[in-house]
């Protein structure tokens, strides 16, 4: 016995919940701040914040082409679904304990910051490049990426409404790289103390909000999983 499909609601729901995950990304929001308190902020944020959309969308899309033409059906309780959830939720688990017991009660930043500065100093080509094959190896949000392809395929959808939704995901997916663009569009050289300020809470307490969303995320999956086992 399986579930029946989400509503349109509940699919929203899910799917920016699981685009607000992937845009808690500190190194990416770390390079943002950095290319928005640089030279020439806005043409160097504007191609970065572009590359980080069209990466998400093109990886959602892939991967419900592929859910497609293997036929997979994503159903809450069928074995892809219910095998997704308890590998996600085991992933996560781990890779959560180990962002926490790294940091421990250190108030330094993590060492990953110290090589941002580098990172925003490379030409754009080659600086969206490497983002996006940082998003994409990224256990986080590889596994929220699937997540929110199963759900799309799950839902039955036309393909006009799976290419809507696919941009509600995109859209929530960017929200947090999209704000300090916008502040730095409203307020020009004002918005560079709060840039600032932001930065540096960010490397302080990267490694704590990730860890922290990894277990949220962990316990959430790992319960669809344990519900899943028990609609076999």
């Amino acid at each position: 016995m399986t579930a029946a499909p989400l509503s349109p609601d509940l699919l929203w729901s899910e799917l920016v919940a699981y685009g607000a995950g992937i845009s808690l990304s500190p190194v990416h929001i770390g390079v943002l701040l950095l290319l928005l308190v640089g030279s020439h902020p806005l043409r160097r944020a504007g191609w970065f914040l572009l590359g980080w959309v069209l990466t998400t969308a093109l990886a959602v899309a892939l991967l419900i082409t592929v859910g497609h033409r293997l036929l997979l059906d994503m159903s809450m309780g069928t074995d892809h679904r219910t095998g997704l959830d308890l590998l996600a939720a085991g992933a996560l688990l781990a890779l959560g304990l180990k962002e926490l017991l790294r940091r421990g009660s250190s108030e330094e930043a993590p060492g990953w910051t110290r090589s941002l500065e580098r990172f925003v100093a490379m030409p754009i080509p080659l600086l969206l490049l490497l983002s996006a094959a940082a998003e994409l190896i990224s256990p986080d949000d590889l596994f929220l990426f699937a997540k929110a392809a199963s759900a799309l395929l799950a839902a039955g959808l036309s393909p006009l409404q799976e290419t809507l939704d696919t941009a509600l995901f995109t859209l929530g997916a960017s929200a947090l790289l999209l704000l300090p663009v916008l502040l730095v569009l409203l307020l020009g050289e004002r918005s560079r103390p709060v840039l600032e300020g932001g930065r540096d809470w960010l490397f302080r307490r990267g490694d704590w909000l990730v860890g922290g969303l990894s277990l949220v995320l962990a316990g959430y999956l790992g319960w669809q999983g344990l519900v899943g086992l028990q609609l076999n």
